[in-house]
């Protein structure tokens, strides 16, 4: 059994603690509500960015923010269960978001993001004139995947496969339902995904190799982006 997921999902801090850490970087952890085949829940992209928030938290001087739970998961419609808002309402929020923690002293907002379907985060942060950052980013996943030995690439590993599986088999295991072991779905070429959905080119709405999971990867994949997450903090402070 699994920490207790409350923990990871909503922060349970006071105003004194908050007052007392008196911490400049603030993490939103930006999830989504979709499928994620038979096996894995339709929250998986949140806890998974709680997730990583949370073992950041315990390593650097940051306040974690409750998730965004619901964002842009258009491509999943075709699965029950999925619900996903527009761009322009995630643009929205993460901007009064960050607007509030300006006003009460906290200039910097890292998006901590659990789904590829964000682009417009990319375009927040952009803008931001160096007040926001993404992460992990593309070369934060490729370091954290090669430390792992996770053996499927990224653009294979897509969707509820060898990465998301392993993360939750290790922090959460008891969200992970049989049948994984027997999941596997490749599908490299989905260059009209934002045309046609993932329903194009999946069935079981897996894209990836769940089968290879492991919970000692998922442990190393967290270890290793609190460890590149070391490396954007002095970044931010500049």
């Amino acid at each position: 059994m699994g920490p207790d997921l409350s923990a990871y999902l909503l922060p349970m801090t006071t105003t004194d603690d908050e007052r007392d850490r008196a911490a400049t970087v603030a993490l939103l952890p930006v999830g989504s509500f979709e499928q994620h085949g038979p096996y894995l829940p339709l929250v998986t992209d949140t806890v998974i960015a709680c997730t990583v928030a949370r073992e950041i938290a315990a390593a650097h001087p940051v306040r974690v923010l409750p998730p965004v739970t619901v964002s842009c998961s258009h491509e999943h419609a075709a699965w029950p269960g999925t619900v996903s808002i527009s761009a322009r309402t995630l643009y929205a929020v993460v901007e009064d978001i960050a607007a509030s923690l300006r006003r009460a002293g906290v200039p910097k907002l890292v998006l901590v993001n659990g789904h590829g379907g964000n682009y417009v985060l990319g375009n927040i942060v952009q803008e931001a004139g160096g007040d926001m950052a993404l992460f992990p980013g593309e070369p934060d996943w490729e370091t954290a995947l090669t430390a792992a030995g996770v053996r499927t690439p990224a653009l294979s590993d897509m969707h509820a496969g060898e990465i998301e599986t392993s993360i939750l088999l290790h922090a959460h295991p008891e969200l992970v339902r049989p049948g994984y072991e027997k999941g596997d779905r490749l599908a490299d070429d989905r260059r009209h995904l934002l045309t046609l959905g993932l329903s194009e080119y999946t069935e079981s709405g897996i894209v990836g190799r769940p089968s290879l999971a492991s919970s000692r990867k998922g442990r190393d994949l967290l270890g290793a982006l609190v460890e590149a997450f070391g490396e954007l903090l002095p970044v931010l402070r500049r």
